[in-house]
């Protein structure tokens, strides 16, 4: 992770069990050089040091909150209570019910606490990132080369598979 520099995204989990899928996240953050910090805090359990961190975060430089949470999952929207930045949800598959539940708490938010909502998983976890960038991006004419790039390097490489089934 990189410390270097102002933390201008931050990854939290509602627990350590979580960081498996969440390093999804930081390895697209890290792709784009985004100064970044991981972060572990609960809804539940530490409810206190949540809503410190929450309100907290602007001050410290955070531009996007990337939050995954499984189970009852409500850290994303327990954070974007607490602040005005940009919350992004992780669904994280932690029970019997593989993700749907943190699903559900995550992007069945009331009206006035927006947490924008990914998919349950790794693959959410790389597009919370990515989207990320692309809100960072809306301000950085380097940030937004960067995803051009990046998006044509994906179109690339679909190009390159298709030529190798004709093979």
């Amino acid at each position: 992770m990189q410390e270097n520099r102002e933390v201008v995204v931050s990854v939290v989990m509602g627990s350590d069990s979580d960081l498996p899928v969440m390093e999804e996240t930081v390895k697209v953050l890290e792709e784009f050089s985004i100064p970044h910090e991981l972060y572990l805090t609960s809804a539940h359990r530490t409810p206190e040091r949540t809503a410190q961190f929450a309100r907290g975060a602007t001050k410290r430089g955070v531009r996007v909150i990337i939050v995954g949470a499984g189970a009852a999952a409500h850290l994303a929207g327990v954070i974007a209570s607490q602040t005005l930045l940009p919350v992004i949800g992780v669904p994280i598959d932690a029970t019997s019910l593989r993700g749907m539940d943190a699903l559900f708490a995550t992007v069945q938010m009331p009206g006035g606490i927006p947490v924008a909502t990914m998919a349950i998983g790794k693959a959410g976890a790389k597009n919370a990132a990515l989207f990320a960038v692309r809100i960072l991006a809306l301000g950085d004419a380097d940030l937004l080369k960067k995803l051009h790039v990046y998006i044509r390097k994906m179109a690339r490489e679909v190009e390159r598979k298709h030529e190798n089934l004709k093979k």
